[in-house]
This record gives C-alpha cells, sequence and structure tokens, in this order.
C-alpha cells in the first residue's frame, strides 16, 4: 500500500474519504494562521523564571488584570442591558418609526471606537465643549468622562450594536406561535417572555455578549486616550519601551482571559435552535400601549449619544481648523491611498484563503473540517496588539528581512479577519443545490471542474461579500498598523491617531469622516443580509 493511500486511509471519515490535496491545503492554512502565537509562547518562555513570577505577580500587573476584567465585564453587562430591549423594541413591538430605529441603532457600529473616545474627552473634559456651552449658564462643571467608567460608556456605545443585531435576527426568526401557547396556558406577558422567549434568543444574545466582550478586551485605543492601564494599553506602552519580556509575558495573560471568555460563552451558550418557521410566525405586535411614544427615548438617546456627539466634535474642530496650525500633520491624499491598498490586498488574499476551508468545513462531517474552520477563527479571537507582537517578535528574530514590511502586514490583516471572509463563504456553499454539483460530476467534470464550473459561479456573491467585509475591517484596525507598518506608511487610522496623541485634533476631521464614510459600507452590506421589509 502506497503512502499517499495510507495518509487517505487515516483520514477518512466513515465511507466518506477526504480529498487529500484540498485537506493537506487546509491544514498549511490553519497552521499559517496559529503560527504567530508558537513566537509569543517562545519569546514568554525564554524569560528568566524569577523575572516572570516578578513580573506577573506584580501590583502594577494586578491592576492591569483588574481593570480588564472589570471593562470586559461593564461593557459585556452594559451591552446586553442596552441591546435586548432595543433588539425587542424594533422586532417585536409597535415601536413608533420602528423601520427608522432599527437601522439608527445600528449604525453606531460604523464608527471605530477610539474617535468616540476622542470625541468624548473633547466634549466632556474639564475644558470641552460642553463646559463651554453650560458655562454662560452658570454650570460650572460636566461629568468627566475618562477612567474605567468612560471606558466603559464609550465601547459600550460601539458595541452593543453587536448584541442588538445578533438578537434581533433571533427575534425575527423567532416561532411566535410558541408565545400564544404559553398565554393560552395563563401565562402574562413578561413570564411567556421569560420562559418561552428568553431561552430561546438566548444563545444569539451570548454570541453578541461574547462579540462585545472581547472587543473591550481587545481594544486598544479607547483605554489609552481614556488613561486606562489596561492589557492592550500597557503592552503597546512595554513594547515601545523595549520590555519586550513584560509584554511578551502580558499578552500571554491577556490570551488566557480570551480563553475563559470564549469558554464561558460556550456554557452559557445552550443547544436549543434559534432559527424559526415562517409557518410558525405571525405578523401581530406587542402594544405598547401609553408607553408607545415615551419608548421612543431608549433608541433616540443611544443613537443621538453615539453618533450626534462625534458629529458635532468633527464638525467644531473642522470649522476652528485654523487654530493650531502644524503643517507636519496635514492631511495626505496618499494616507487614503495607502489604507486602500492594503486593505484591498488583505481582502483579496483572505478570499481566496477561505474559500478551501470554507468549501472542506461545507462539505465534510469531520473533525478535520472542524479544526480547520475554528483554527481560522484564533487570529480575530486574539487583540490585535497581541498578534501585532508576535510577528514582532517572528519578524525582528528569525525573519528580518520581511520585518515592518508591507507583506508582514497584509498577513496579519489576513489572519486577524479571515473568519469573516470563511463565513460568507462557507454560508454561500451550503446554499448549493448539491444535485447541480452531482450533475457537473456525471458529465465528466472532475471535483476541481465541478467547483470552477458550478460552486463558484453560484457563490461568487458569498465571497465578493465576505472580501469587502474584511475589507472595511482592515480600514478600521488600529493596533496591528501601528505596530507593524512600515517606516513612512502612513495610513487613514495613524493620521488620526497622531492627530489624537498630540491634541491636534482637527488634523483628525478629514480622515475620521473618511473613514466613516468608508465604513458605513460595511453597515450595508450587515443590514441587507437579513433582506426584505424586516431587514430595514
Amino acid at each position: 500500500m502506497s503512502l499517499r493511500t495510507r495518509i487517505r486511509d487515516r483520514l477518512t471519515d466513515g465511507d466518506d474519504r477526504l480529498p487529500i490535496g484540498l485537506t493537506l491545503l487546509c491544514a498549511a492554512i490553519a497552521a499559517t494562521l496559529v503560527f504567530p502565537l508558537v513566537w509569543l509562547v517562545i519569546e514568554a518562555v525564554a524569560v528568566e523564571r524569577e523575572r516572570a513570577v516578578d513580573l506577573l505577580f506584580s501590583a502594577g500587573t494586578a491592576d492591569v488584570l483588574v481593570n480588564s476584567l472589570l471593562l470586559m465585564a461593564g461593557v459585556t453587562g452594559l451591552s446586553i442591558a442596552i441591546g435586548v430591549p432595543l433588539a425587542y423594541l424594533t422586532a417585536r413591538t409597535d415601536l413608533p418609526f420602528r423601520r427608522f430605529w432599527s437601522v439608527a441603532a445600528a449604525l453606531p457600529l460604523v464608527v471605530p471606537s477610539y474617535v468616540g473616545a476622542f470625541s468624548f474627552v473633547s466634549a466632556f473634559g474639564p475644558q470641552g465643549e460642553f463646559h463651554e456651552v453650560l458655562a454662560p449658564l452658570g454650570v460650572e462643571r460636566v461629568p468627566e468622562v475618562s477612567g474605567l467608567s468612560g471606558s466603559i460608556l464609550v465601547i459600550t456605545l460601539y458595541t452593543y450594536p453587536y448584541v442588538y443585531l445578533t438578537t434581533r435576527a433571533a427575534l425575527l426568526s423567532f416561532d411566535t406561535t410558541l408565545l400564544e401557547a404559553a398565554r393560552t396556558l395563563n401565562h402574562g406577558r413578561l413570564a411567556a417572555f421569560r420562559r418561552v422567549t428568553l431561552p430561546t434568543i438566548r444563545p444569539a444574545i451570548a454570541a453578541g455578549s461574547l462579540l462585545a466582550a472581547l472587543y473591550a478586551v481587545s481594544d486598544f485605543g479607547t483605554p489609552s486616550i481614556m488613561r486606562l492601564p489596561v492589557f492592550t494599553q500597557q503592552i503597546y506602552v512595554e513594547y515601545n519601551a523595549f520590555g519586550r519580556d513584560y509584554a511578551a509575558l502580558l499578552s500571554l495573560q491577556l490570551l488566557v482571559v480570551v480563553v475563559l471568555v470564549l469558554a464561558l460563552e460556550w456554557a452559557v451558550r445552550s443547544d436549543r435552535e434559534t432559527s424559526g418557521d415562517d409557518a410558525g410566525r405571525t405578523e401581530d405586535r406587542v402594544s405598547l400601549g401609553r408607553w408607545r411614544w415615551p419608548a421612543t427615548l431608549l433608541p433616540a438617546g443611544v443613537s443621538a449619544l453615539a453618533l450626534l456627539v462625534p458629529l458635532w466634535i468633527l464638525g467644531l474642530w473642522l470649522v476652528n481648523s485654523e487654530a493650531g496650525r502644524r503643517p507636519s500633520l496635514a492631511f495626505e491624499p496618499i494616507q487614503v491611498l495607502n489604507s486602500v491598498s492594503v486593505s484591498a490586498a488583505a481582502a483579496v488574499v483572505a478570499a481566496l484563503a477561505a474559500i478551501p476551508i470554507a468549501y472542506f468545513a461545507a462539505n465534510h462531517d469531520s473533525p478535520l473540517a472542524v479544526v480547520f474552520e475554528r483554527a481560522t477563527y484564533v487570529g480575530f479571537a486574539v487583540p490585535g496588539i497581541v498578534l501585532a507582537l508576535a510577528l514582532v517578535y517572528f519578524g525582528s528574530g528569525y525573519a528580518p528581512w520581511i520585518y515592518q514590511t508591507l507583506p508582514l502586514l497584509i498577513f496579519a490583516y489576513v489572519v486577524r479577519f479571515l473568519p469573516q471572509a470563511v463565513g460568507s463563504t462557507r454560508t454561500s456553499i451550503l446554499q448549493v443545490d448539491r444535485r447541480l454539483v452531482e450533475a457537473g460530476r456525471t458529465l465528466g467534470e472532475s471535483p476541481t471542474g465541478a467547483f470552477r464550473r458550478v460552486t463558484f459561479p453560484l457563490t461568487r456573491s458569498g465571497i465578493v461579500a465576505g472580501a469587502a467585509l474584511v475589507f472595511l475591517t482592515t480600514m478600521k484596525e488600529l493596533p496591528v498598523t501601528l505596530v507593524l507598518r512600515p517606516s513612512g506608511f502612513d495610513t487613514i487610522v495613524t493620521q488620526i491617531w497622531r492627530a489624537q496623541s498630540t491634541a491636534l485634533y482637527q488634523y483628525a476631521v478629514v480622515p475620521t469622516l473618511i473613514l466613516l464614510l468608508i465604513s458605513g459600507l460595511s453597515m450595508v452590506v450587515i443590514l441587507t443580509q437579513e433582506g426584505g421589509e424586516e431587514g430595514l
């Protein structure tokens, strides 16, 4: 028996023989995605044991750990408190202008949290814009947005849409006849929600909460602006101060926190199916009665705080753009070109890498398919600053010829955002009628030929949508860009960060508006996926 045959037999799952070429290709892609974290572990293990113990159990490390955990818990809890009621109001009630509020409640997702952070600092600072507006009225102090509470508020305003969108999708597909059955058993509206609706949408809430928690613990820009010592901010400080050993140890600690969050979400999530059937849905909506108009205060207040404050501050900076002129910070069109070019390159590479993984996972019920698909999510779960630091260790220590080059930067983007392309592509492949593929095979096409002539044309829109999501997310990525970009390679986000660092915010107006415009396209993609009237 040849070696090729023995390997194929070992990879066989029941009667389903896995194609060895595709399997090895997927294995190579998965190994490449996990590869950066190996160098982080190597760097951390190289630290002397006594020094590692002193650093890990120092008072500063304990402070960073506590702040990170409190930030993550606060953002997650507040995102649930805002996202779930908004989802219920826009999906299940007779809320006035419901279709408008369903879109407005999701729009904060297009605003990078670091843009919201420096907008709120400028608005609510000791000598901020709100203070100047209210001072003639005798108001000497306004609540200051900073530290832990400020970070929780700002990050929540731009992450609660994760909970809102997942919960709303579950409510839109919810079988409402179950509620009617509960009401016939003399359950009140609140009891029916608690016993029927909540258990059904709990997996969706858990999924959105996981995204909010991972975002909170991996956010770099907002804690830095709010002067809150957390893992991401401290790792960046140590990296710039050449404290590589401490930065590596902090990164490993942060990875442990991420793993615990993933385990907790897995434990909380139930196996109940959240999808519904159109036959079990009715158009009857919950009547809010006399609370119908007061209920609009929730979506109106949250949307105004998350959207109007940044736009107001950006408008003020634009009007006062002549103050504090510094030509070295002036916005240049080349920054847009740089951002678009690297984002487009990352999107193309991610789309190409996602096709074999998505095809394998969609067509083979094998443990290997699960392993390969889950491997793509490693980079998405790992904070960007940790991924960037791991690639710094590898590039500077073992491959200096690629350190601080565009290929390494693009590779980091692909590792970070590949799951977006895999998810969209896999969903499209699952929707292809297998009988069409089988018909192609009976006409003499090879598996590769059947994919090229049948599957690929039918899944092209999903592949393009996944690539578009990678492109738009890459445009907003801050820590990976700051750490791995080549010297002198400025982008939209680096221009915004430079303006923020020097407190010359007027130089951030134009790049921020451009970034918001491009980011808005991602929300169009997300909202149109729901389709129909309910998607608006």
